[in-house]
């Protein structure tokens, strides 16, 4: 029977794990298609929905506040049988994210173009970039309810539906933007706006696919009765439990991202080899990491199951094995990209300075991802057990004090340039790593739990989310 036990457990990772990473994976290319079909448009209307897109992956971290601590708190309660709560939680976070959706949808259709002025911008970017960003900001409310039904989704087990939806969406979107920037079928040549209205469409399709699956696969009663009668003090209640996790999560999430503009600026200072070496390494080396996260994201979920069946033994135990894998396969994967980085790279361009700089940059990837496997293993595993403000806190300090001030430190005061800002992504990523390995191993997360006390039998429903995901 112990046998068998933990087979279950190594197929429910590896059946989280795989659509979560093809997931990831999706909503990288959903972001970049539009950019790569419309660099043989117009240069200028990259560049304009570039710079858009910064805007929208900020109001997508606001959105994942929500739904990030929604799903961690579904998990919990699932665990400790508590469907009714469970539900109750999952109703509160989409109404939430309605409501902030469309005050975000409004706020962008009335002022997307102000916004952007503060950028300074040629005209013509500009006009780009407003296009896309009023339209794209306009319907930001299907991106906050498509967000927060996937990690609904994902918290009852069912992690292929968003995996497939996402697929189905890409596919849409592609078709879209072959019509509206190559005029086919006798439709006029839209340029970015007609990629802008593609990719609106094709969302808002996927979330009315993905929300009849949540609701003939959850059962969720989504009616407006049910929305009505639920309790005020209940709602309160769900809101604080949600902040309490999904708060700090952002925070850490946008912190990161605001300490990576810091950093290009101090990489910018280096010249234009190095900002774009940092470009091509980066976005090369994040497939390395794509296997972390997704890692960090499956376990999550389990460790939210076990802690609210009252297995905390069990969740300590199922962190550590996750651990293991998605160090050893940072390390393999490390190693190839250390010894063949420069063939990737050529894949790209055939300047030689700047393989020759990303070469010297690939040998530190064995040494700087597996300190990013622990980061996000760990991390996630925190999150799962309801301790997200540790995380937050250490990301606050590591981040602006060791990543960005030790990059302009190594990187300029003392001339080592891309090597010293890699030197210094590594020590940040190790010493949040094991500040969070030695949390881990301190158990202070099990009185973080936020249903910890709910189920003192620790009989949990292992076997409903392992019937989910098979």
């Amino acid at each position: 029977m112990e046998k068998e036990n933990f087979l279950n457990k190594k197929i429910t990772l590896f059946a989280l794990v795989w659509p979560m990473f093809i997931e990831i994976l999706l909503r990288l290319l959903f972001g970049s298609v539009d950019t790569f079909m419309l660099s043989g448009y117009n240069d200028k209307a990259v560049a304009g929905v570039g710079a858009a897109n910064q805007y929208v992956s900020i109001l997508l971290l606001l959105f994942q506040m929500v739904s990030g601590g929604s799903g961690i708190i579904i998990s919990q309660y699932l665990g400790a049988k508590n469907n009714k709560r469970a539900s109750e939680v999952a109703i509160v976070s989409i109404l939430f994210n309605l409501v902030f959706g469309l005050f975000i949808s409004l706020l962008l259709f009335l002022f997307a173009g102000r916004m952007l002025r503060v950028m300074n911008f040629q005209n013509d970017i500009y006009q780009y970039s407003k296009d896309f960003l009023t339209i794209i900001g306009t319907c930001s409310v299907v991106q906050a309810l498509s967000i927060t039904i996937s990690a609904i989704l994902r918290s009852h087990g069912f992690v292929k539906y968003p995996m497939v939806v996402n697929m189905g969406a890409n596919a849409l979107n592609i078709i879209g933007n072959c019509i509206c920037i190559y005029g086919l079928f006798g439709m006029p040549v839209l340029g970015v706006r007609g990629v802008a209205i593609s990719t609106s469409t094709s969302q808002f399709i996927g979330l009315i696919v993905i929300f009849i699956i949540l609701k003939k696969k959850v059962g969720l009663k989504l009616t407006i009765k049910e929305c009505i009668n639920l309790p005020k003090d209940t709602m309160k209640d769900i809101l604080k439990e949600i902040f309490k996790i999904g708060g700090p999560s952002a925070g850490e999430s946008i912190s990161y991202n605001i300490s990576q503009v810091a950093i290009t600026a101090i990489i910018s200072t280096m010249g234009a080899y190095a900002l774009t070496t940092r470009f091509y390494v980066f976005n090369l080396t994040f497939y390395v990491t794509v296997f972390s996260l997704a890692i960090g994201q499956g376990t999550q979920i389990i460790i939210g199951h076990k802690i609210g069946a009252g297995k905390m033994d069990e969740a300590y135990k199922t962190c550590l094995r996750s651990l293991k894998i998605a160090v050893i396969l940072a390390i393999s994967i490390g190693l190839i990209f250390a010894v063949g980085g420069k063939l990737f790279l050529r894949l790209f361009t055939n300047d030689e300075n700047i393989l020759a700089i990303g070469g010297m940059l690939f040998m530190i990837t064995p040494v700087l991802e597996p300190g990013r496997s622990f980061n996000l293993v760990l991390g996630y595993s925190l999150k799962g057990a309801g301790d997200a403000r540790f995380t937050l806190y250490l990301g606050l300090i590591s981040m602006w004090v060791v990543a960005t001030f030790m990059s302009y430190i190594l990187g300029v005061k003392l001339n080592l340039g891309l090597i010293g800002v890699w030197i210094a992504f590594a020590m940040d990523e190790w010493l949040r790593g094991i500040s969070m390995f030695l949390r881990w191993r301190s158990k202070a997360w099990e009185k973080k739990a936020i249903v910890s006390k709910i189920n003192d039998t620790g009989i949990g429903h292992e076997d409903e989310l392992l019937q989910s995901i098979n």
